[in-house]
C-alpha cells in the first residue's frame, strides 16, 4: 500500500506540484532547502490545505478527489509541528490524556507504550513550561502517536534544538520508526537527520520532486550531491558491532570488511548505519601502506560527476554498500579513475562523528 499524490497548489509565484506514490513503511523523509515547500506538501497530505486541487489517497481510501476533501480529523493522521504546540495549562499527563481519551477506540499505541517508547514517566506531573526542548518534543510526539494514528506526520521536529538535544532525540525517533509500525513522513533539512532515521527519501526543489529512492542508494548518488551541499554530502552503510577494543576502539563489521570507529557505546551484534562524509573519503588505486589511517576498504569505481570547477564526486561500491568520495578532477585524471576501476577507500577512524552513527 502507498500513500498516492497528485497535488497541485499556488501561492503567489510559488507552486507545488507533486506527483508520486510514497511507501506506506518506516520513516519517509521529504528534504529541501527553506520555501522548498516542504511544510506545505505535508499540511496538503492533512488536509490543512483547503485551496490545494488534485488527488490524495492512502491505499484504495481517497482523501481528496474532483468534489470529495475528507477533514483532517478523519483521515487518522497524527501531526507533529515545528512548536510543539503543547496546552500550557495542562500537565503533561493531562496533555498525553487529551489525545489518548479522543482515540480510545481505535486501534494503535496504547499509554503503556508511549510513555515507556518516549520515556515520559519521570514528566508526567510537570506543566510544558518547565520542560527543556528536547522533553517538550517528546511529549508532543507521545500526544500525537495517542491519537493511535494510520500516518504521522514530523515537521522538522528538532528544528529548535540545538545539536546536544537532537543528539538526545535521535534515539527515541529511531525507536518510534523500529517499534511502533507506524508510517512516517518526516520533513527535514537536515542532511544528517535524513541519513540517521530515513528508509526512503524524497528531495524537493522550488515545489517540484528532484530525486526519490532507498536513501542509501540517493545519499550516494552524484547526481544528488549538490542538493545537500559539498559538505554534508556522504554515504550510510550498513555494519554491526564485532568487538569492543582495549584500546577504546569499536570494531565493525561491514560486507567491505572491518570498520574501526571511536568507542561506540552499544553491545556487540548491535546492527547500526554509519554516516560516511564524502570529503573523508581518500581514494587510492594500489593498497595503501604506513599510513596512520585505520580504515581501507577494496571498492570499485560505479561512476563519476565531473564539477563545473575543481572538484569531482566518485561513487563507490564497497561489498555490499555505496561510498560516496569527494575529489579533485586532477586526482581523478592522476588516478585514471573510471566506472569499473579497482580501488581502496581510506576513512579516517576520527571523522566519523556519533552523531553520524545510529540504529538500523
Amino acid at each position: 500500500m502507498s500513500l498516492s499524490l497528485d497535488l497541485q497548489l499556488s501561492f503567489g509565484a510559488f507552486r507545488l506540484a507533486v506527483q508520486t506514490d510514497l511507501p506506506l513503511a518506516g520513516i519517509t523523509a521529504i528534504f529541501g532547502h527553506s520555501g522548498s515547500g516542504k511544510s506545505t506538501l505535508l499540511r496538503v497530505i492533512a488536509g490543512l490545505e483547503t485551496g490545494a486541487t488534485g488527488r490524495v489517497a492512502m491505499g484504495p481510501e481517497v482523501w481528496q478527489g474532483p468534489g470529495q476533501l475528507t477533514p483532517p480529523h478523519l483521515r487518522g493522521i497524527g501531526y507533529v509541528f515545528q512548536d510543539t504546540r503543547l496546552f500550557n495549562h495542562l500537565s503533561v499527563a493531562g496533555n498525553l490524556a487529551y489525545a489518548d481519551s479522543r482515540a480510545k477506540s481505535l486501534p494503535g499505541p496504547g499509554w503503556e507504550d508511549v510513555v515507556r517508547a518516549l520515556d515520559l514517566a519521570p514528566l508526567l506531573n510537570r506543566r510544558p513550561q518547565t520542560l527543556s526542548g528536547g522533553e517538550a518534543s517528546r511529549v508532543a510526539m507521545g500526544r500525537a502517536l495517542l491519537t493511535r494514528p494510520r500516518l504521522l506526520l514530523m515537521d522538522e521536529p528538532l528544528s529548535a534544538l540545538d545539536e546536544a538535544r537532537k543528539a538526545e532525540i535521535l534515539p527515541y525517533l529511531e525507536r518510534l520508526r523500529d517499534q511502533m509500525g507506524i508510517p512516517i513522513l518526516y520533513v527535514s533539512h537536515s542532511t544528517a537527520e535524513v541519513a540517521r532515521l530515513a528508509d526512503h527519501l524524497v528531495i524537493l526543489e522550488a515545489g517540484a520532486i528532484r530525486l526519490q529512492g532507498p536513501v542509501a542508494a540517493l545519499l550516494a548518488d552524484p547526481a544528488a550531491a549538490r542538493s545537500f551541499g559539498l559538505r554534508e554530502a556522504g554515504a550510510v552503510i550498513k555494519a554491526r558491532i564485532a568487538a569492543q577494543e582495549p584500546d577504546g576502539l569499536t570494531r565493525l563489521e561491514t560486507s567491505a570488511g572491518p570498520l574501526l570507529l571511536p568507542h561506540v557505546a552499544a553491545s556487540l551484534g548491535t546492527e547500526l548505519r554509519v554516516r560516511i562524509l564524502a570529503q573523508d573519503v581518500l581514494l587510492s588505486r594500489e593498497a595503501p601502506q604506513g599510513l596512520s589511517a585505520l580504515n581501507i576498504l577494496p571498492a570499485t569505481v560505479q561512476s563519476l560527476r565531473i564539477g563545473e570547477g575543481p572538484g569531482a564526486f566518485v561513487q563507490l561500491r564497497a561489498g555490499n554498500d555505496l561510498l560516496l568520495a569527494r575529489i579533485t578532477r586532477r586526482s581523478v585524471a592522476a588516478l585514471s579513475l573510471e566506472p569499473g576501476s579497482p580501488c581502496f577507500a581510506i576513512l579516517k577512524s576520527v571523522s566519523v562523528a556519533p552523531f553520524n552513527i545510529g540504529g538500523r
